[in-house]
């Protein structure tokens, strides 16, 4: 790992590390295999985690470096939850939220949000204490609903990438911002994949 963060490229005079690099493609690789409801979704997620934990505490984001450890914690559980939800026909089921469901999500995100900027504040674990906590709750439920097979999840990451993009930049990590970039494009059309499914699921065979 420390050989990792400490060597890499200059690309228009911004530093990359190799750990940023990796970490932030196997991220791309984690969105373009959950568009395809496979199960290499979740390993490949725990090396993303485990080298972008290192990037964020070296750029002094402890919500992000907070948030890979939570992920880590979700990709286990979502491997598990995924073997247990096999369909012979759409591989992993997946479904559309209840209206309930996304009440619940939408106050979780706020109140969630609030809170951990706060710690972060009260910590002086970040710089960027409310962009930072957005970030970190908005994945963190993501990640959760993703595991659970809701399609809506898509639409959080859309919510992070928002975020994301502006403090990566501010940060100086000027390859991680291109990445959300990427992401917001992957999000979209993983939205209308598993949109499509859900309600393939549903039609009467």
């Amino acid at each position: 790992m420390h050989v990792l963060m400490e060597s890499g490229f200059t690309v228009l005079g911004q530093p990359i590390t190799w750990a940023e690099l990796i970490g932030q493609v196997f991220a791309l690789a984690v969105v373009f295999l959950a568009q395809r409801r496979t199960l290499w979704t979740w390993p490949v997620q725990l090396v993303s985690v485990g080298l972008l934990f290192a990037v964020y505490v070296s750029a002094h984001l402890g919500g992000l470096a907070i948030r890979q450890v939570v992920v880590g914690l979700i990709a286990v559980y979502g491997w598990w939850a995924w073997t247990r939800r096999r369909d012979p026909v759409f591989g992993v089921a997946v479904r559309r939220a209840t209206p309930v469901e996304l009440g619940v999500v939408g106050a979780a995100y706020v109140a969630g949000t609030v809170a951990f900027a706060l710690v972060l504040t009260a910590l002086e674990a970040s710089w960027a204490p409310w962009p930072d906590a957005a970030i970190f709750v908005g994945t963190v439920i993501a990640f959760a609903m993703q595991a659970r097979g809701v399609v809506e999840f898509w639409l959080v990451w859309l919510v992070v990438d928002a975020v994301g993009v502006p403090l990566q930049i501010a940060s100086g990590l000027w390859f991680s911002a291109v990445v959300y970039l990427v992401f917001a494009g992957l999000v979209v059309h993983g939205w209308m994949s598993w949109f499509r499914s859900a309600r393939a699921q549903l039609a009467p065979v």
